[in-house]
Formats: C-alpha cells, structure tokens, sequence
C-alpha cells in the first residue's frame, strides 16, 4: 500500500535545498589545509622583555600585532604579553639605572668640576705607599676623596705612607675600628717618615678606612696619608730606615715609640679609671726603659759621648716617677707623679741628642705646646700630639 506524498507547502515557503553530497571522488573539502602559522615577532618579543633587553622586546610586540592582523597568523595574545611584559622590564630598567647613576653622581662628582687639578686620575684604592696625589679643593677631610696621582716632586696635597689590608676589623666606623685605624697610621707614619722633627708644621695624618657600605662590597683597605693641604709642598716626605744610618734608625724607633705610647692615655678621667691609668704608666715605663737601652749601645759612638748620657740621666729620673705613677693609690697622686715624669725630661736635652745623631734639631710645635701644658699650673698634665695633626 501506497503512502500518499504529504501535501506542498503553504503560500510562500519552499523547502530548503539538500544539503551537497560527496560522491566518494577527491578529498573532502578542507583536506590538506594548514592552521595559521605562529608569529616569530610574538614570542621573540616575549622572550626579549624577559631575557635579553626590553626596549627591543615592544618593538617585537608591536610588529607581531600588525603582522597578525595583516596576516592572521596566530600568537595574538603571545604578543600582548610580551609587549606588556617589556613595558614593565623597560620600566624596571630605567628605574635602575636612574638609582645606579645617582649613587655614581654621589660616589664620584663630575669631573667637570675639577678640570683644574693636576695629575692623573687614579681610584683611592690604588694608591699604594710612597705615591702623591692631589684633591679637588684640597679637601682631604672628605670619606672618600677624588684622587689625581701626581710626581712628588710637583706641588701635592696628600703622599701616601701605608696601603694596608684588614683582616677581621672592629664594627666598621665605630669608635674602636677608628682608634685601631688611626693608631696603625701613626705607626706607619712613624716607619715612614722616622725624623718626626724634620716634617713640616703643617703636616697631617689622615686615614681612610672602609665604611659599613664599602666593607659589605668587598673594600678591605686601609690608606694612611700625611696631608700637606695648607700650604704648596714639593719633595717626598719619605725617611724610613733605608735612608737612615742604622744608629739613627734605632734610635727613632724607640723614640718614637715612646711619644706614641705616652700620646695614647686612657680616654676617661683619671678619677674615673685610675687601674687604666696605672696599666698605662706601666706601658711607658716598659717603652722609656727600651729607649734607654738602645742609648747604651750607642753610648761609646763618637760625637754622642755627651748626648747619650745627659738623655739616659733623664729618661732614668722618668722612669722612676712613671713606676711611682703606677703604684698611686690615689687620682690625685697619679696627677702628682705624672707631671713630675713629664717634667724630668727637657725639650733642649733631646734635642742636643737628635743633633747629635745627625738628625733634625726644630722642635715640633706640637712639642713645644704639650710641655707649656706641663709648665702651666692651670693646664694641667700634657699629652702628645691629637689624632690628626703631626
């Protein structure tokens, strides 16, 4: 039995046209067609910005997006974040290098400024023993001066009498690694240029020493100067015991030795660290009576017969009242017998005996006011040189 065909559309609808078939012959449509390739612009971009320098990782950027939208190549959103990713390593970047070059502008001012100072520029941590150099303005004072090394034999500000290496220092500028700083600058000054009587009035010690900052960064270097700012010096300084005769040498030594021993009293009052006190005369009992043996040996040189006695006569009245000294029971009997060791040895006597040795007989005015202290009823006890001037 027979259906019979449903009946046609209504007024003004047709049905749709079937759908095309494959027959079976050819590939089907779409066979063989590749998807869009990757854009190279997008993922050079992303890796510039994170790897190798962002500036060129947005013009990657960019350039892929055009390409994209020209092309339809894939990547798009590849693209937008290595593009946003170099915006914010460029930003990173420049913040950076703004911070490193404010920290040189503060390290090392523009050399601009000071086209006028001679020699050649030379880091502060290169200097070494015996060179000369000069500083912008004279200014030795500052943490870290811009130095030009220069001849000696050419006006200088600063000559250079140790560059030595720190093992394991005190807290960075704290008042113990300055005390240890400055004492091995002394020393080294005093092996350096042994006739401390024959530098200039002028002349003063100055020493650089790591800060906290530079001692985290590797900086292990103490510099230790003699400064000739305040007027225009030529000539080395320099009179260390290869220029010396070796009598001479030995005598300095031990001269000098005691006149940095008898400059470095305990920093509190006598009243308030009187055992300090008595362990400090102690110390120059035990340096006076070292100089006094060197003198012994010396005592049979011609031209010293004199000279060496009259010191020793001297040095051994000291001695007795530095013993006294650190025997005291008192404060105020400490003051007693320190004044008197003071004033058992005279300015005229030592310098008959360095002329003697051949060496420089103006006494230092440093020298000259520390006994005036001694003389003076109202300036109490005397005491040696301060920590920067020689």
């Amino acid at each position: 039995m027979s259906t019979p065909p449903s009946p046609p559309p209504g007024p003004g609808h047709s049905w749709p046209p079937p759908p095309p078939q494959w027959q079976g012959w050819g590939p089907p449509p779409g066979y063989g067609q590749q998807p869009p390739a990757l854009n190279g612009f997008a993922l050079a971009s992303l890796l510039s910005g994170l790897l190798c320098f962002p500036p060129l990782g947005m013009a990657f950027g960019i350039a892929a997006l055009v390409q994209i939208t020209k092309r339809g190549d894939r990547g798009k959103a590849l693209a937008i974040v290595g593009l946003v990713v170099s915006v914010v390593m460029t930003g990173v970047l420049v913040f950076t290098a703004g911070r490193v070059l404010s920290a040189a502008d503060d390290r090392f001012p523009s050399l601009s400024e000071y086209d006028d100072v001679e020699g050649e520029l030379t880091d502060l941590g290169e200097l070494r023993a015996g060179d000369c150099f000069n500083v912008p303005g004279g200014d030795l004072i500052d943490e870290r001066p811009v130095t030009y090394r220069i001849d000696c034999a050419r006006v200088h500000h600063g000559e250079v009498t140790a560059s030595k290496a720190l093992d394991a220092p005190d807290v960075p500028e704290s008042r113990e690694a300055d005390r240890a700083s400055e004492d091995a600058c002394w020393k080294a000054q005093d092996e350096y240029a042994m006739d401390t009587w024959a530098l200039p009035e002028y002349a003063e010690m100055f020493y650089y020493a790591p800060s906290r900052d530079s001692w985290r960064e590797g900086d292990r270097t103490l510099l230790c100067v003699i400064g000739t700012t305040d007027e225009e010096w030529r000539g080395s300084l320099r009179k260390d015991a290869g220029m010396l005769k070796p009598e001479q040498s030995a005598f300095l030594r031990a001269a000098n030795t005691v006149e940095f021993v008898m400059s470095r009293p305990p920093e509190d009052d006598v009243e308030d660290a009187l055992p300090a006190y008595q362990a400090w005369a102690r110390e120059v009992h035990t340096v006076l009576g070292a100089e006094a043996k060197t003198l012994q040996g010396d005592a049979g040189r011609a031209g010293l017969e004199k000279a060496v006695p009259a010191q020793l006569g001297e040095i051994e009245a000291a001695r007795a009242q530095w013993q006294r000294a650190a025997q005291a029971r008192t404060p105020q009997e400490f003051d007693r017998q320190w004044d008197r060791a003071l004033a058992a040895m005279s300015m005229e006597t030592e310098q008959a005996l360095r002329g003697a040795y051949g060496l420089s007989t103006v006494i230092p005015q440093w020298l000259q006011d520390s006994r005036s202290d001694v003389e003076d009823p109202d300036g109490g006890t005397g005491e040696g040189p301060s920590s920067e001037s020689v």
